[in-house]
């Protein structure tokens, strides 16, 4: 097979419409493989994991286009027009709808006078302008966009607060307003409990799991994952919780966070503590945990160490019931998984010792390595706790190893991984080549904006890494959970048993797989 590389000089197109253009063409006679990227580092790297990667490549920039066609010679270069029609097709594309379309802000808030929220998608680094577009019209904002640089966020989200606006983001992938969802969410019903979340899949793991439970959302709030940092100081969580303090529709209120920083999580505290309604906290990050200074002694505020038992607590708690029912029914729980991962264990060699997650959602990944540190020891990871255990390769794993696929230096340029499961593929095949693995854990995340039918592409990606395996004489235990709920477009009972039938081992939750997961490879 030949390589064929072409790098397109300032050359943009969406992530979507690259993943598009990509699978067509690897559908064509002759063709191996091939991939269209923004130029980034990260994504070289991807395109050398791949075995895609040519010298053109190497000095495009995070301004170019690379294009990469593996197949027979006589394939490359009808691929290659063939690529080439579809990008110019799609850069000369104009949707048609009858309509005369409003090409900025201020013509599109004439032609829809009684709107009162924008959502904003473009490339990080125009993303600011737009927005200040939008909260100078008085419209609430939901930045969808990342890489938007930390001071532009800070001005933004204190000129929204001084004006009463909300500034969901940069980064905020997730909300629910009035009913309405909003970037990646899930179908949930109304009701009683207000979220405020600097964590998109921390949201929807809350949301699915009350959903499950019959109880309903009232408002949830995405701030953003850099809204708990010092330097944004919880600016437009503290804005929302008064928001929500204010409501007359909600009667509980869940604060969820990556790892914040201990100064504002003390400044959130407070702000609960001020308020008279009900609380859930669920932070992320052992300081947190462990700080003196946040030790909660308000009977009104329940900490939370998992997400799951967030959503129960709530759940507890909007219905007059006892607390202490929850912490019981949660030890249970292990109980039944500590009887489960020893059945797991027996498959397992001796040289099988390390555990491997690769995440769609960051407050699942953290949540995984906060839940695995306790049990088995440190955790590496493209986006650890703490920077000593920092990734030097984020394409190579690493002892016990927990990767956040969301991230930014992974997103540039390519669909996130709730929409397109082809990065996570990868890795998953290169993990069950690894004769130290164990254990992979994975999260799948359905709902509006994500993959149609994820079970269609890693079902059988699950049997081929089990197979590989296989194929090295050992077993691979592969573990996930799944966000969601049976009114979601990808239905969470279909779901489910597509992923039993590939052979994964499927848990209730996030926490109780990595739980799992943990403890399989403890003992």
């Amino acid at each position: 097979m030949a390589i064929r590389c072409i790098v397109k000089v300032s050359h943009y197109f969406d992530s979507v419409t690259l993943m598009t253009v990509a699978r067509e063409i690897r559908g064509l006679p002759g063709v191996e493989d091939a991939a269209l990227l923004i130029g980034t580092e990260a994504n070289k790297g991807l395109l050398t994991q791949a075995n895609l990667f040519a010298p053109e490549a190497e000095e495009a920039t995070a301004n170019d286009l690379i294009l990469v066609i593996k197949g027979t010679e006589e394939s490359l270069d009808i691929a290659l027009n063939k690529a080439e029609k579809l990008l110019a097709t799609k850069a000369r594309q104009e949707i048609s709808s009858g309509e005369q379309r409003p090409r900025t802000v201020r013509s599109a808030v004439r032609f829809h006078p009684d709107a009162n929220l924008a959502v904003i998608s473009v490339p990080g680094q125009f993303a600011a302008a737009e927005a200040w577009a939008v909260l100078r019209q008085g419209l609430h904002v939901l930045l969808f966009s990342d890489n938007v640089p930390l001071a532009d966020e800070v001005a933004l989200k204190r000129y929204a607060v001084d004006h009463d606006l909300l500034m969901m983001g940069p980064g905020a992938g997730t909300a629910i307003i009035n009913g309405v969802a909003l970037g990646f969410a899930n179908a949930v019903p109304r009701g009683p409990m207000g979220i405020v979340s600097a964590a998109g899949t921390g949201l929807q793991e809350v949301s699915s799991l009350l959903a499950r439970q019959g109880v309903g959302i009232s408002q949830a709030i995405g701030v953003g994952g850099r809204d708990l940092s010092d330097e944004v100081g919880g600016m437009m969580m503290l804005h929302a919780l008064g928001a929500l303090q204010a409501d007359p529709e909600t009667e509980v209120i869940i604060a969820i966070s990556k790892q914040p920083s201990l100064i504002v999580a003390e400044k959130v505290l407070a702000k609960l503590k001020g308020g008279d309604k009900p609380a859930v906290i669920s932070f992320m990050g052992d300081d947190f945990v462990t700080s003196p200074s946040l030790q909660i002694d308000n009977g009104d505020i329940y900490p939370a160490y998992t997400l799951q038992e967030a959503a129960m607590a709530a759940a507890t708690l909007a219905g007059d019931g006892d607390l202490a029912t929850v912490k019981s029914h949660l030890e249970q729980k292990k109980l039944d998984l500590q009887n489960q991962a020893q059945d797991l264990r027996i498959v397992l060699k001796p040289e099988q010792k390390y555990l491997r997650g690769l995440f769609s959602g960051g407050t699942l990944c953290q949540e995984a390595m906060r839940i695995w540190g306790e049990q088995i020891g440190p955790i590496w990871s493209n986006r650890p706790f703490k920077p000593e255990y920092k990734l030097t390769d984020s394409n190579s794993s690493f002892e016990h190893c927990a990767m956040d696929l969301g991230d930014e230096e992974f997103t540039i340029g390519r669909p996130h991984p709730m929409i397109d499961n082809e990065l996570r593929i990868h890795r998953l095949l290169q993990e069950a080549r690894d004769s130290t693995v164990a254990a992979i854990q994975m999260d799948v995340v359905l709902g509006y904006g994500a993959h149609p039918d994820p079970a269609s592409e890693l079902g059988p990606a699950i049997e081929r890494a089990q197979q590989i395996a296989q194929e090295g004489k050992k077993e691979l235990i592969i573990l996930l959970s799944i966000t969601g709920t049976n009114a979601d477009l990808q239905n969470l009972s279909h779901q489910y048993s597509a992923f039993k039938r590939s052979g994964a081992v499927v848990l209730e939750s996030n926490a109780a797989a990595s739980y799992l997961a943990a403890m399989a490879v403890s003992y």
